[in-house]
């Protein structure tokens, strides 16, 4: 088995995800390992839209979004085991299993973010995630994705 490793900057990123501010959810991809892992990291910044209303006074990144950064980047992780036709198909996320939140995510972390394959068949992946901040786990689950063509 080959092992291969890559960085990925946001705008490599982009050419791969869909989403565009304020949803791009992973600012950097810094190990990738097709079929296997991915890690990477999302920088929490005060000025993201969602602290204007969760909440003012104590800002915390909203647990689902976390969820959403670990979907997003397995979402590249599927692209980069198996390139798939990023103008024609998308990675959607089909649901969390064992989700769980530890610790909340403020302005100022830098959130970690890793994913790893469980399963994979055909166009449908099983991927468990992570996230943390300075080696401590915020939140976890499993994931479920699958790869779908765009209707023209």
């Amino acid at each position: 088995m080959t092992t291969r490793s890559t960085q990925l900057d946001i705008e490599h990123i982009l050419r791969i995800l869909p989403h565009r501010w304020p949803f791009v959810l992973v600012d950097r991809v810094t190990e990738v390992v097709p079929n296997e892992v991915i890690r990477g990291h999302k920088c929490v910044s005060m000025n993201e839209p969602w602290f204007q209303g969760h909440f003012p006074k104590s800002p915390i990144m909203p647990g689902v979004l976390v969820i959403e950064a670990l979907a997003q980047i397995g979402g590249i992780l599927a692209y980069a085991s198996e390139p798939f036709d990023a103008s024609r198909s998308l990675l959607y996320f089909l649901g969390i299993d064992k989700a769980k939140f530890r610790r909340p995510v403020i302005p100022g972390d830098r959130l970690d973010l890793e994913v790893t394959v469980v399963h994979h068949r055909t166009n449908v992946w099983k991927l468990r995630g992570q996230a943390s901040v300075e080696g401590t786990l915020c939140a976890q689950g499993e994931l479920l994705a699958s790869v779908v063509d765009q209707e023209a």
